[in-house]
C-alpha cells in the first residue's frame, strides 16, 4: 500500500535535513523536497543528491530569482522595507514565496501534508504557516523541530546517529540567505555584548580603507540602472550588491523584537538593500511633498511590520501597495552615494519631478523668492502658540498675586493675634 506524501520546503541545512528523517520515522510519510531558488547562490545539485541521501523519494527544484525580485523586493523597496527601521526583510520576504510554490508542489502531488523545518521561537513558522493556510486552507501542517521541541544541539547529535550529512559553517551558525541579504544566527552571536567575527560574513570586506562611489536611476521607485548601465532587477542587485559589500557597508546588528515576544540578537548582511534602500529613501524626500512623506513613513512603517509578521497574505498588505505605488509615480531619477569604511551617505541626488528649486532655496543673488512676505507668515504660524503663552504667564502672575496676598493676609493675622494673646496676659497678671 502506497504511503501518504508530505512536500518539505527543504533548503539543504540541517533543520530540513534532520525533518527529512522525522518524517519517516515518526509520521510514516513518503518525503517530497522541494528547494525554490531565491538567489541563494547554493549547489542545487548537490541539494538535491543531499535530499536523497537522506530519504526523499522525489526533489523539485525551482527557479524563483526573477519572481522574488519582481513581486517580493521591489514592492519592499518602494515601500522602504526596514522592519525596526534597520531590518531589510530579507527572509521575511523569501517565506511566503516558498511556502506559496511548496503548496503548489502539494497540490500537483496530491500530498496530505506540508511540512517545514522552523523552530517554535523564530517567526519563519508564522510566515511558513500563515501563507500555507491562506494558500491550502485545511491541509496538514508538520513541523517537526517546533512540535518536539528540538534544540539545536540534540539536531546535530540526530544527525550523526542518523549518518546525516553537517557542513562545518551549520555547526558552527545558523545562516539564511538569499538574493536581498544574509541572515546568520547561533554560536557565540547569541552572546549580545558578543563582537560577531569576521568569519560570520560573506560579502562585506572589512579591510578596504579606499572611498567609492555608485549612481542608482530609478524609475517609477524602481532601480532600473546602476553606475549608468542599464540592468535587470536581479543583476543590479547583485551589482550594487558586490560594489557596496566591497567598501564594508551592510551589516545590521541589532535587538530585535520577533512576534513570538522573545527580543533576540540579530546580525545581517545586506549591502544591496541597505544601498538601494537609502537611496530610494532619499529621492522620495525630493519628489515628494512633506504631506505625503509623512503620511508615507506610517504605510511603509505598517507594510514592513506586515511582511516580517507572516501577514503577506493579509488584505491590507495589497491595499497599501496601492497606495505606495499611487506615490512612486514621480520617484524618477538618479542618487549618488559615497561609502567609505562601511559608512553609506548620499551626497547627491537629482530629478525631473524635484520639488526642489535652487532660485528659491539660494541665498545668493538671483533669489525669486520674495522674503518680505514672510513677516506675515511666521506672525499668523505662531499666533496661537504666542496667545497660549500669553494666557498662561497671565494665569502664573495672577497665582503669585493670589499667593502673596494670601501670605500677607497671613501675617497680618498672626501679628494680629500675637497683640491679643499679649494683652490676654496681662489682664490675667492684674486680676492675679
Amino acid at each position: 500500500m502506497a504511503k501518504d506524501k508530505v512536500v518539505l520546503a527543504y533548503s539543504g541545512g540541517l533543520d530540513t535535513s534532520v525533518c527529512i528523517r522525522y518524517l519517516q520515522t515518526l509520521h510514516k510519510l513518503d518525503v517530497i523536497t522541494v528547494t525554490v531558488d531565491c538567489g541563494q547562490d547554493d549547489d542545487f545539485v548537490e541539494i538535491e543528491k543531499k535530499a536523497k541521501a537522506v530519504g526523499a523519494v522525489k526533489h523539485v527544484y525551482i527557479d524563483a530569482k526573477e519572481e522574488f525580485a519582481r513581486d517580493y523586493i521591489i514592492p519592499s523597496i518602494k515601500a522602504n522595507g526596514l522592519y525596526q527601521g534597520k531590518y531589510p526583510l530579507a527572509t521575511a520576504l523569501a517565506r511566503p514565496l516558498i511556502a506559496a510554490k511548496a503548496v503548489q508542489v502539494a497540490t500537483a502531488e496530491g500530498a496530505k501534508a506540508l511540512a517545514h523545518g522552523c523552530t517554535g521561537k523564530g517567526n519563519d513558522q508564522i510566515r511558513f504557516d500563515i501563507t500555507m493556510r491562506a494558500l491550502a486552507p485545511g491541509i496538514q501542517i508538520i513541523a517537526p523541530i517546533r512540535d518536539m521541541n528540538l534544540t539545536r544541539d540534540v539536531e546535530i547529535k540526530f544527525a550523526k546517529e542518523q549518518n546525516i550529512p553537517i557542513s562545518v559553517e551549520a555547526k558552527k551558525y545558523s545562516i539564511d540567505l538569499n538574493l536581498w541579504g544574509r541572515a546568520v544566527e547561533g554560536g557565540n552571536i547569541e552572546d549580545a555584548f558578543f563582537e560577531p567575527p569576521e568569519d560570520a560574513f560573506q560579502f562585506v570586506n572589512l579591510h578596504n580603507d579606499k572611498a567609492g562611489y555608485l549612481d542608482i536611476d530609478f524609475e517609477a521607485g524602481v532601480p532600473v540602472a546602476a553606475d549608468g548601465k542599464r540592468m535587470d532587477i536581479v543583476d543590479l542587485i547583485q551589482y550594487v550588491g558586490d560594489k557596496a559589500g566591497s567598501f564594508g557597508v551592510g551589516i545590521v546588528d541589532h535587538i530585535e523584537d520577533r512576534v513570538v515576544g522573545i527580543k533576540s540578537r540579530e546580525v545581517y548582511e545586506a549591502p544591496a538593500a541597505i544601498a538601494i534602500i537609502e537611496a530610494h529613501r532619499d529621492l522620495e524626500k525630493m519628489v515628494l511633498t512633506k504631506h505625503e512623506l509623512s503620511f508615507k513613513r506610517l504605510v511603509d512603517e505598517q507594510w514592513s511590520w506586515l511582511a516580517y509578521s507572516g501577514l503577506w497574505q493579509d488584505p491590507l498588505r495589497s491595499d497599501l501597495d496601492k497606495f505606495i505605488d499611487a506615490t512612486q509615480i514621480r520617484v524618477s531619477g538618479k542618487v549618488k552615494i559615497k561609502m567609505h569604511r562601511g559608512s553609506l551617505r548620499v551626497v547627491g541626488r537629482e530629478s525631473r519631478y524635484s520639488l526642489y528649486k535652487n532660485d528659491l532655496a539660494t541665498y545668493a543673488a538671483g533669489s525669486t523668492f520674495d522674503q518680505t512676505l514672510a513677516k506675515g507668515f511666521v506672525e499668523l504660524w505662531g499666533l496661537q502658540s504666542v496667545i497660549a503663552n500669553a494666557l498662561t504667564a497671565s494665569s502664573y502672575h495672577n497665582q503669585d498675586r493670589t499667593l502673596a496676598a494670601g501670605q500677607s493676609n497671613r501675617s497680618a493675622t498672626s501679628g494680629e493675634n500675637q497683640t491679643m494673646a499679649k494683652r490676654k496676659i496681662k489682664e490675667g497678671e492684674r486680676t492675679r
